[in-house]
C-alpha cells in the first residue's frame, strides 16, 4: 500500500523507532492481530522509513532506528503501550505465544481490574487488560 492511499490517523497515534521494524511488524500482526497499512523502505533498502499499523482500532506507526540522523535504539523503559481489549486472555495468550515476555503476570490487581504487562522482543512495554 502506498502512504498516498491511507487516510490520516486521529488522535495521539505512538511512533516508536525499534531495530528491526519489518520484523516488528510482523511480530504486532501475529502477537496482537495487527493489520499493516502502509510501509515507505528506506533508501539503504534494509530499514523501513515508515510503517503504519491499525492495532485493536487504533494506530501505531514505526521505523528502524537511523543513527546516522540521531535516531539510536533506546528501549522503552519508561513509556508502555496500553490495550484495552474485549478477550484479555486470548490476547494474552496469542502474545505470549508468539515470543512476548512477561514482566507482570496477567491477574486480578487490587484497584479492581485484570491487567498484566509484556515486553516484546523489540524491547517495548505493553500492558493489557479487559475493555471496560
Amino acid at each position: 500500500m502506498t502512504s498516498q492511499t491511507v487516510p490520516p490517523a486521529g488522535g495521539v497515534v505512538p511512533h516508536i523507532n525499534v531495530e528491526g521494524a519489518s520484523d516488528a511488524s510482523a511480530f504486532y500482526q501475529k502477537a496482537f492481530g495487527a493489520r499493516e497499512i502502509s510501509r515507505a523502505p528506506a533508501q539503504d533498502g534494509k530499514r523501513l522509513m515508515h510503517c503504519r499499523l491499525e492495532l485493536n482500532g487504533g494506530s501505531l506507526m514505526l521505523s528502524d532506528t537511523f543513527p546516522e540522523f540521531g535516531v539510536v535504539n533506546q528501549p522503552s523503559a519508561s513509556h508502555t503501550l496500553h490495550l484495552d481489549v474485549d478477550d484479555v486472555d486470548a490476547w494474552w495468550n496469542r502474545a505470549v505465544a508468539a515470543g512476548a515476555t512477561v514482566t507482570l503476570p496477567l491477574e486480578q490487581q487490587f484497584w479492581g481490574a485484570r491487567y498484566g504487562k509484556l515486553r516484546d522482543p523489540f524491547g517495548v512495554n505493553w500492558s493489557l487488560s479487559p475493555k471496560a
